[in-house]
């Protein structure tokens, strides 16, 4: 079976002391290194998504001065800030691909990107003919989700790999696990 794993925004806005913040954010890039340097190999194409955010504007609605934490947030992930680096503990060495997202709009799924070359990652996955994929990274209620709904919309068996994983509240990515485990994907605990 061919197999990719996703790694979703696991930048330095999003681990502890960044923009966004959260609690076990450097534990799942040091993890997911180490899953890498196993397993790298297991997969046909290893892409990794970042948000991408224009400097100028309001990205769509996305950045807002008084956020609600739901549909608008404070200024995070800027393109070409360290905020949107990789944290500096994600060995992305094996990576195939990179995607950005959220260039001047509101995007949570790695689907809603692209690389600089163009490509999607419906269409990677469409080319390479993978079937299954791996999901890893952050925010599980956000992010993470919607990467894994889209990916089981696309058509591919996914397992969310729930020890590389960490979302913004305990209830709210219980509840994230909950609902993309109904939607189809195998919720494994490694």
């Amino acid at each position: 079976m061919t197999r990719a794993l996703f790694i979703v925004d696991v930048q330095n806005d999003f681990t502890e002391g960044g923009a966004l913040g959260v609690d076990g954010g450097a534990a799942v890039a040091a993890a997911v290194s180490a899953h890498l340097a196993a397993h790298a190999g297991d997969y046909e194409l290893i892409i990794a998504s970042r948000d991408w955010h224009n400097a100028e504007g309001d990205n769509g609605g996305h950045f807002a001065a008084e956020p609600d934490y739901v549909d608008t947030w404070p200024v995070h992930c800027v393109a070409d800030t360290n905020g949107a680096a990789y944290h500096p503990d994600l060995d992305v060495s094996a990576v195939t691909h990179h995607v950005k997202k959220g260039q001047g709009k509101p995007a949570y799924s790695l689907f809603e990107g692209q690389t600089d070359a163009g490509e999607t990652a419906a269409s990677l996955v469409s080319a390479h003919g993978v079937l299954s994929v791996d999901v890893v990274g952050i925010a599980t209620d956000h992010c993470v989700r919607a990467s894994v709904l889209d990916a089981i919309e696309h058509g591919v068996d996914v397992r969310v790999l729930t020890a590389m994983i960490a979302g913004v509240g305990v209830e709210s990515s219980q509840h994230a696990i909950e609902e993309m485990g109904h939607a189809g994907a195998e919720i494994v605990a490694e």
